[in-house]
């Protein structure tokens, strides 16, 4: 049994994003494959569309779990958007399930034009990082949108510069996020932390310890540190110690 749905304000696209049979007959550009997905890039009528196929929900049970990846990722998107955080449009979703059991899904996306991810812009040594206002624009936009998930008591699971794109304007939007759940109590604080320190992570690297306590500032929204503020940050400087 499959499941898909189109957005209405893409029927126009139906021969190729109308079900699963068409998306997974799309030829074009992989941008990244692994054990249980690939992402390829396809253009129609001047816009470009990312598709990512599911041929597994990974080993065992999780074939049977009611929570797939695909539906976790869709359901995530179309959170952040209902919750003002720059994201990818959701064009079309769905999966197949035999005797309840995954078979495949997909998950549509249009183009964000000219965007780049944060951690191509490390690689490549963008000025754009070494330009102290630029850095402070963003900076407090990833601070906003990371405290308006954990406001909602979600936390994205895997926070990274690379997930993080940004246009030629400088604003930034928050993707792929299959894993992010709600949360409450001890868990959440520790979800909080996590997806703290994996911004730090390559923080550390590319930023002077000024901008990272101003980041920290900008998503506590307040000017100055209290003890509390000072606890968290030496559990996210420290999170990955003996990890890696």
């Amino acid at each position: 049994m499959a499941a898909w749905k189109l957005a209405a304000n893409y029927s126009e696209l139906a021969a190729d994003f109308g079900n699963l049979e068409a998306v997974f007959a799309l030829q074009g550009a992989r941008i990244t494959k692994d054990a249980i997905s690939e992402v390829i890039r396809v253009e129609r009528d001047g816009v470009r569309y990312y598709v990512k196929r599911y041929r597994s929900a990974g080993k065992g049970l999780r074939r049977y779990l009611a929570r797939t990846r695909v539906t976790s990722e869709c359901r995530n998107l179309k959170r952040f958007a209902k919750w003002d955080v720059p994201t990818p449009q959701v064009v079309a979703a769905g999966l197949e399930r035999s005797k309840g059991a995954f078979v495949r899904g997909a998950l549509i996306t249009r183009e964000l034009v000219g965007t780049q991810d944060l951690a191509a812009l490390v690689d490549r040594h963008d000025p754009r990082l070494r330009q102290a206002e630029w850095v402070r624009g963003v900076s407090q936009q990833v601070a906003e949108l990371t405290r308006c998930l954990h406001d909602h008591h979600f936390t994205h699971n895997d926070l990274k510069w690379r997930n993080l794109l940004v246009d030629e304007a400088g604003k930034v939007f928050l993707i792929d996020c299959p894993s992010g759940s709600f949360w409450w109590g001890p868990a959440l604080s520790y979800r909080i932390i996590k997806d703290l320190a994996c911004l730090d992570k390559v923080a550390k690297q590319q930023l002077s310890r000024t901008q990272r306590l101003r980041f920290y500032l900008q998503y506590r929204g307040r000017a100055r540190l209290n003890d509390s503020d000072k606890k968290r940050l030496r559990k996210i400087i420290g999170f990955f110690e003996g990890r890696e």
